[in-house]
Formats: C-alpha cells, structure tokens, sequence
C-alpha cells in the first residue's frame, strides 16, 4: 500500500525543506523526495560552497596585501586541494543540519527520484531500482533549476565546465574564460583571479551585472580590471571549441570574429529549470518555456500540484524559494499569505566590492517614466570604511520626486550583501527619504552611508 502523507515536496533545496519545515509546524504529516542529498543546489554547489571559496580569495588577498596593514606575511602560497576540500566541508555540514531539521519537525525525508502519478500520488525510483508509491492531499514541486548552455555548447565537465566543476577543480587553472557576466560568472571571475588565474568575461549585454544598476557595475569592473581581468561586453559568443590546450571561445564583437583561448571555460549564462522526467504532463501542469506556470499562491492549475522556486523561473533566488514555500504551505493550509512583492526582492554578488541592490534601478525609472530624485554617499567618505581599507563603493538611493518614497537602493562596497537589508526592510514598511535620514545610525559604521545617501537626495549629507 502507498504510504500517505498531508504535504509532500518534490526536492529539497531552500525552497522544497522550507516549505516542507512550516508544514510540519502547521501540523501536517509530511515528506521530502530528494534524489541526491537535502539542502539542494544552494547548501551543496552554489550560495554556501561559494561564499566558503569566495572567504578563501578575500583572506587571500588581505594577506598578499599585509604590508599595507603593517603585517609582514612573506610569499604566502595557497594549497588549493585545501582551498576546496574547506568548501566542501562547509557544505557538508550544513547539508547535515538540514538532515538534524528533518527530525527535530518530524519530516519524513526519502531519497530517490520522483515521478507525479494519477490521483495525486508519486512514484520514487530509489538509487537500489526499486520502486515507492506515495499519496498526498497535496504535492509541492521544487525540482530547482541547472546550469544552461549555449546552442552548440557541451559542457563536458572537463574543459568546458559549469559552476559545480568550477567549484571543485583538482588544481588552479591557468586561464579561465567565463561565459557570462551575471553574479555566478563575475564571482567566479574574481576568486579565479584573485588565486592567480588569468580570467577573461565575456559577456553578451554592453556592462557586467546587467541587472545592476551601472554605476555599481562599474565600479566593480574598474576593480576587476585592476586585478588583471579582462572583461569583454556587447559579445556574441558563438561557439566553444575543446582543444588539446584547453578550449577556443569565439565571439562576435562590432561584426568582428576575436577568439580566447584558455585552459577551461566556464559556461555562466543562467539556468533553466528541472521540468524534465518528473510527469508534469501526464499530471496536466503546464510548462512555459522550461518553467512551470503558477499563480500567486503557487497553484499549477492541476488539482493538488505547487511548484516553488528556480522551478518557475525568475528571480533565481534561494530566499526567494524559501519565501514562496512559505506562502505556499500558509495558502495551502488557508491563513490567506499576502502575495510575496517581487519588487522587493534584493539582489546579491558577494565578489570583492560586494554588490546588493533592491527596488528599481535608474534605468528602469527613466523607461517607465518615473520621476526621481538620488542620493549618493562614497565609502571614501566613511570613516569606518577608510579604517578597515574599504574605501571603494558607494550607497545610491532613488526616490520617488513628489513625496520622498524609496523607489530603489543600490550598494557597492564591503559588506554591501548585509547593508541592503536595511533598504529592503524600509521599503516594505513604506519608509520616506526623511525617516531613513532621521534614523540615527551608530557611529562609526558602515550603515551610517545608508542615512548619509539619504540626507544627499536632500543636500543634507553632512560629510560630503
């Protein structure tokens, strides 16, 4: 006989265990399917892993720079194999808590491949073959999203790679071509080169970061560049060719043909949804364009199926995952969620100057005809920042011209991925250019930016 449960989800990433999580607080018997290990993509090969490696290229090159701090640190070395086995640790023992919080909600986890069936049931295939049928009231798919190529383009794991090669390489490229300019590319870029690899971006939009906003792009171009990264923009790439040196990436640039050649080629050019094998047809749920179609509560329109997350497309977020398991499962259990506002979403690059944005960005204003007014405030003018040698960025702020509301913020600098925060949270509590300039900040701080580029939107920026 099928085993029964109230919820089961389909996956078990940031958005398929969150969900799974308030469930169980919600009283509901429930399971996750997960066909390899729980915490999905973002706990096992992308935000945690990442960050652990981006830590490894920040103390790296505070070290290489000790001199500047009156630390004397001669020829350090790095131990790659090291470098990347602390990554995978990190990874491995978040994966772990995960396994702790299937237990403590009483969850039950089941590893194998899932299948929706008739009559709201899934088939699990486990790694031995064979076979589980499973019912449920209710069923959420969070099957997340893999890496995407280009047409023509095989990403053979070896010298054309994806970013779960990119993070566990047996040793330190020479040379890296990244294809894609995005957060995935342009971290990977910095770390590669900050550890000694010649990197070269190509990327197909005139800026990185496109979805940023293009004073922040810049700045961490200048920084790039600095590092000897070679960036490329307004390129087609119209092919990658493996060779016997490594690989042959060819661009189209002004009508012109150039080619880069390097020991890897890193594909970045962003992810497309895991639709494929897991019965959405058979169980009526439609699929646009390599995404599953909800509605705002994350109902597919087939009786009894959700989907959450990198699933059903954009925004690519782990927290936005996690946001939308909970709204699903507090709709599912008829508690009447707001509909999450993607307006609010904020953005993240945790290379060096980190990059954080919420809100719309000037570009964006200008097309809807929106009017504005902006503040800016440098870093070069914290003392806090100055102090701890992080004097490149800057905060931008965007308001609304007649009545001061927060239209968008755009940070550039250390620790710009926790200082967006504030933004954010103002934003949802219908903030105005005076409440975040009359908030007193601590002192000395970095967050005191945050009120300063509020105060400038006025000329009442103190230290500028």
């Amino acid at each position: 006989m099928a085993s029964s449960y109230d919820v089961v989800v389909i996956g078990g990433g940031p958005g398929g265990y969150v969900a799974a999580i308030r469930a169980a607080q919600l009283k509901m018997k429930t399971a996750v399917i997960e066909r390899d290990k729980l915490g999905g993509i973002c706990l096992n090969w992308g935000c945690i892993p990442t960050k652990a490696l981006l830590k490894n290229a920040e103390i790296y090159d505070k070290i290489s720079h000790g001199a500047e701090w009156g630390l004397k640190v001669e020829n350090p070395k790095i131990d790659f194999s090291q470098v990347i086995k602390r990554s995978r640790g990190v990874a491995d023992r978040m994966s772990s808590g995960i396994d702790f919080l299937m237990k403590k909600n009483k969850i039950t986890p089941i590893i194998g491949a899932a299948k929706l069936a008739k009559g709201n049931k899934v088939e699990v295939t486990k790694k031995d073959g064979k076979k589980e049928s499973i019912e449920a009231k209710h069923i959420i798919v969070a099957t997340g999203a893999r890496a995407k190529t280009l047409p023509g383009v095989e990403i053979d794991g070896e010298k054309v790679i994806s970013y779960k090669e990119a993070m566990v390489l047996k040793s330190l490229p020479k040379s890296l071509t990244v294809v894609g300019a995005g957060a995935i590319g342009i971290e990977f870029a910095y770390f590669y080169a900050v550890l000694g690899t010649k990197v070269t971006v190509v990327e197909y939009l005139d800026t990185i970061l496109p979805v940023e906003d293009r004073e922040a792009s810049k700045v961490v171009a200048n920084s790039l560049k600095k590092r000897g990264v070679e960036i490329v923009t307004g390129a087609a790439v119209k092919g990658v060719e493996a060779n016997k040196s490594g690989t042959k990436t060819t661009y189209e640039k002004n009508g012109k043909k150039e080619t880069v050649q390097a020991e890897k080629t890193l594909m970045a050019i962003g992810v497309t949804g895991n639709v494929e094998d897991i019965g959405l047809e058979d169980a009526g749920v439609k699929v646009e364009k390599g995404h599953i179609k909800v509605d705002e509560h994350y109902r597919t329109g087939a009786k009894g199926i959700y989907a959450i997350g990198d699933v059903i497309g954009a925004p690519w977020l782990a927290h936005v995952a996690s946001a939308e398991g909970i709204h699903c499962v507090n709709a599912i259990a008829g508690l009447k969620p707001r509909p999450i506002d993607y307006s609010n979403i904020p953005g993240c690059t945790y290379c060096q100057p980190q990059v954080a944005s919420v809100g719309f960005t000037e570009d964006q204003l200008k097309e809807k005809k929106i009017e504005y007014k902006v503040g800016k405030f440098p870093f070069s003018a914290s003392g806090k920042a100055v102090a701890a040698s992080e004097a490149d960025g800057m905060v931008k702020l965007l308001f609304g011209k007649k009545y001061g509301e927060i239209l968008g913020g755009h940070i550039v600098g250390a620790e710009a991925t926790e200082l967006i925060a504030e933004v954010a949270l103002a934003r949802s509590l219908e903030a105005t250019l005076e409440d975040l300039h009359e908030c007193i900040h601590a002192h000395p701080t970095l967050s005191e930016a945050v009120m300063e580029a509020a105060g400038a939107a006025e000329n009442m920026a103190v230290h500028i």
